[in-house]
């Protein structure tokens, strides 16, 4: 069994795409841990009680420094034993200390088809707003490992989203959400969960 802490930041329609793949059976052999939230008003906190889900939230207004706060949350993530790391939707730079620890064992869900409008900065609406004002025609989403750059590291699966000529930044979030995010996230996980992902210098392999 696939143990998953799920880190995220905001509403957690991310978070609710996981929860309902376990819950249907679009992801086999995972138990959903621990989700942590450096918000305590985030709304997918709620997401998890709902779903019988421990819920932590590790604020960054609760300690002295980033470096207090780092080890608190690298503290919270460690208690719950994961196999796999998936931030949906978390905005915090992860320790270094957290990645080294858990390679190639974190993942993220980026809005755009990376390598373009990734990077600092590029998160959220403004990913959108990105693509908009270059005019691309296609945009889509990314799942990728986390390494020690920023949305830098080997890419699992990308899914392409169409644009349109009248879509504006919260229209086409929307349907990158629903047509990409919401797919290709428990798709990757019920992946992992299946042994099927290996990395191999730097690059992804499925097997099927």
């Amino acid at each position: 069994m696939l143990r998953v802490v799920v880190c995220v930041s905001g509403g957690g329609t991310n978070l609710q795409a996981i929860i309902d793949g376990v819950a249907q059976g679009a992801i086999c052999n995972t138990d959903l841990v621990r989700v942590i939230s450096n918000n305590p008003g985030a709304y997918a906190l709620k997401r998890a009680k709902a779903a019988g889900i421990e819920g932590v939230c590790v604020s960054p207004k609760e300690f002295e420094d980033r470096q207090q706060f780092e080890e608190a949350l690298i503290r919270c993530v460690e208690e719950a034993e994961p196999d796999l790391v998936v931030l949906a939707g978390f905005l915090v730079k992860i320790p270094v200390q957290l990645i080294r620890r858990y390679q190639n064992r974190i993942i993220n869900i980026h809005p755009s088809l990376i390598p373009a409008f990734c990077g600092t900065g590029y998160y959220g609406l403004k990913v959108h707003e990105a693509a908009l004002k270059r005019g691309v025609k296609i945009t889509g989403a990314t799942v990728h490992f986390v390494d020690e750059g920023m949305d830098t590291g080997p890419i699992i699966k990308q899914k392409a989203v169409k644009v349109y000529a009248d879509d504006t930044p919260e229209i086409l979030q929307k349907r990158v959400m629903e047509e990409a995010e919401w797919v290709l996230l428990p798709w990757c996980i019920n992946l992992i969960a299946a042994g099927q992902v290996k990395v191999e210098n730097g690059r992804v392999t499925i097997t099927e």
